[in-house]
């Protein structure tokens, strides 16, 4: 079930940043990344209500993290108004796996910072996926070139009038 949910979480990025990408179109950048995090934030209300833990929200052990546990938000923002920003400069898929390797990398740098935790196995699978990622762009620039090349010009051939 675990796996099931990580998936559809993976879709729903995908699927947000396309949305987010069409409203900032329409109505501007900053605007449609207000709108995200308004409806966001409503969305986590209803959700903190039908749960029942309104309460905790009050509670003063709820506010025990470090300063640094409580700007989600503002990375949050962002990281909306970049992807936002990026979807029109890069392919979905592009920039699907450049936000994966930022995260996998940032995500190496906290477990080393905050637990202590570093895993060399991690770092070489980084690595892996950005050589693979150089690799595959290497690999689409050049058949762009070739496809470019192979195309006759339309006006060879055509008589003079």
């Amino acid at each position: 079930m675990a796996i099931l949910l990580a998936m559809l979480a993976g879709v729903s990025i995908v699927l947000s940043r396309i949305v987010n990408f069409v409203l900032s179109e329409k109505i501007g950048l900053f605007q449609s990344t207000f709108f995200n995090y308004l409806t966001g934030f409503l969305g986590s209300l209803v959700l903190v209500v039908i749960s029942g833990e309104t309460f905790a929200l009050f509670a003063p052990a709820s506010y025990q993290g470090s300063w640094w546990a409580y700007i989600g938000g503002a990375v949050g923002v962002g990281v909306i108004t970049l992807s936002s920003y990026l979807s029109s400069k890069i392919s979905a898929f592009y920039l699907t796996l450049l936000l994966f390797v930022g995260q996998l990398f940032g995500g190496m740098v906290l477990d080393y910072f905050v637990s202590g935790d570093f895993s060399i196995q991690k770092v070489i699978g980084g690595i892996l996926v950005v050589a693979g990622l150089g690799y595959n762009l290497w690999v689409d620039t050049k058949a762009t070139h070739t496809l470019k090349d192979a195309q006759p010009n339309l006006m060879e051939g055509v008589s003079s009038i």
